[in-house]
Order: structure tokens, then sequence, then C-alpha cells
């Protein structure tokens, strides 16, 4: 049944344009407000936490993050149109010079951005600017096979390599050998195992270490970049200086302490900019679950 569901949505995707994609998603968004209870009033809660916000200027801020989210969903079905077209009609770059010298470079590339803004186009972007060089996302898949199907498939209509994330590294490594670029989203929680803690918003977060240990093992430049909505259906791409771990490679300390530098490096970043654009990022994600002392205990507990 859930397969027949899905079917159904990724049939009528197919038609959305990027002004229909706006309106469904939103209306998802609202939907998903009403009936999560539960993740709504997480939302709103973290918010004025984190943002040292009253509770009514994180309600409205966490209303946003729903309808966005859900605009985040519906424009998987758009990563096709993502071509020359939308960069003249729809993009503005935001750092031209930056994304110039990262185009011409031949470095290998660990790209690393966020549940922000327009995630979902970002494969369509990769291919558009770094092409002719190997690409691919590493991505964790929900729990769902029949969603987790759907998902792929749209995403892999950029023609970028979809990479699931356990047992990702060799496909990484090989990728990045080539000169290539793998792209990872940075700012979902992650299990103990995996994690760095690093202070993200003023609380400490569990940091996957993934993305700074095969950057660090390529010696490739950790790019971040984002995409965020503006009004008019209208897209701002931010390309930031990137990080070059080779000359941590070289550098005194341990590899212990350059993983960690990366990682940093990286989570200040998504700070940045989730502090810019609020309203866009993915606050319904329990992003503090994963405490340092391997405890999981209720997300905003002290």
């Amino acid at each position: 049944m859930q397969e027949l569901l899905y079917n159904l949505l990724f049939l009528s995707g197919q038609h959305l344009s990027f002004q229909g994609c706006a309106g469904f998603g939103r209306a998802i968004g609202k939907l998903l407000w009403l009936l999560l209870r539960g993740r709504r009033k997480y939302a709103v809660q973290t918010i004025a936490e984190r943002l040292a916000l009253d509770n009514q200027r994180a309600e409205k801020i966490a209303l946003s993050s729903f309808e966005q989210s859900g605009q985040s969903f519906a424009e998987i079905f758009l990563t096709r149109r993502v071509d020359f077209r939308f960069w003249q009609d729809k993009l503005i770059i935001h750092d031209p010079e930056n994304l110039s010298l990262m185009q011409n470079s031949s470095r290998p590339i660990v790209a690393v951005s966020a549940h922000l803004g327009a995630w979902e186009l970002m494969a369509g972007l990769m291919k558009l600017f770094m092409h002719p060089r190997p690409g691919q996302i590493v991505v964790r898949l929900p729990k769902n096979r029949a969603l987790g199907k759907l998902i792929k498939h749209q995403r892999g209509q950029s023609r970028v390599e979809i990479v699931e994330h356990r047992r990702a590294a060799p496909r990484v490594l090989r990728c990045l050998k080539k000169g290539g670029v793998s792209a990872f989203l940075v700012d979902h929680n992650c299990l103990q195992n995996e994690a760095i803690f690093i202070p993200f918003l003023n609380k400490t977060a569990a940091v996957n270490m993934g993305p700074a240990l095969l950057a660090l093992r390529a010696r490739a430049l950790v790019w971040p970049v984002f995409l965020v909505r503006l009004p008019g259906q209208k897209y701002k791409f931010y390309s930031f200086p990137p990080l070059d771990t080779s000359e941590l490679a070289t550098a005194n300390g341990s590899r212990q302490e350059q993983i960690n530098q990366i990682a940093r490096f990286y989570t200040h970043k998504v700070e940045q900019m989730v502090k810019k654009y609020p309203e866009q990022w993915f606050w319904m994600h329990k992003r503090w679950k994963t405490r340092p002392d391997g405890c999981t205990r209720r997300a905003n507990a002290p």
C-alpha cells in the first residue's frame, strides 16, 4: 500500500513546476505542522533555546521551517530541471570568484552542506558546476524502504552517483583519488561511535567525523556550499573558501586533532548559515539527541 502511495506521488511530482512545487511543498509542511504535535513542540522549544528567542518568535520560525522542509521534499522532483536555464534565470551566486576557483581546481573536493534551504537541488548543481569530473552524494536513506526507493531514484536523476552512507568509504576514496567531488550533509545527529562532540548553536552536538576523516585521507579541499531560497522562485548559492587538508596533513598535531579541526570548520559554517536563515533549517530533526556520555537523553535536557 505504501509503495502504491509513493508511486502515485512520483507520478504527480513529475509535472510540478517550480511555482507548483513551492505551493505543494508548503501544503505538505502545514499538514505536518498540524499532525506532528510532538515535533512541532520540540522545534519551537529548540529554536527558543538555541537562538535565545521568545516563544512567539520561535513559533513563527518553526512554522516556516516546517513549510520549507515540505518544499525541500517536493523539490526532489525538480533535480532534472537544474540546468543552464535554471542557472541563468533562477540562480544568484554569492561568490562567483570562489566558485570559479573551485571549478578550475584539479584537487579532490569534499563538499559539505546541510539540511537548509533547497538542499535537494544541490545534486543538480554539482553536475552543472563540476562537470566533467566524477561526482557523488553520500546520503542517509529513511528506514521506510518504499520512501527510500523513491528518494534514491529521484536524486539519481541528476546523474550524480548516490552512495548510501553505510560502508561508503571505499567508493568515496576512489572518487576523490580521481579528482572528483564527494558531497555530504553534515548537520544530522549520528551515533556516538561516529561522532566528534563539538559545540553547535551553544550546545554540544554529535558531529559525524566521517567526512573529515575521508577528506584528510584524500588530502582534499573541504568546500562549504549551501543553496537557500529567495522570493519569486529564486535561489542563492553560497560558496565559501575551502579548508585545504593537505596543509593539515603536514602540520604538527595528531591525526585526531586534524580531524577535529576539519569537523569544527564545517560545523561552524553550518552554524553561520542556520543563524542567517533559521527559518530554512530542518528544526524538527533531533539534532542534539546523542550525548557525549553515551546516554540518549531527552533532546532538550540540559
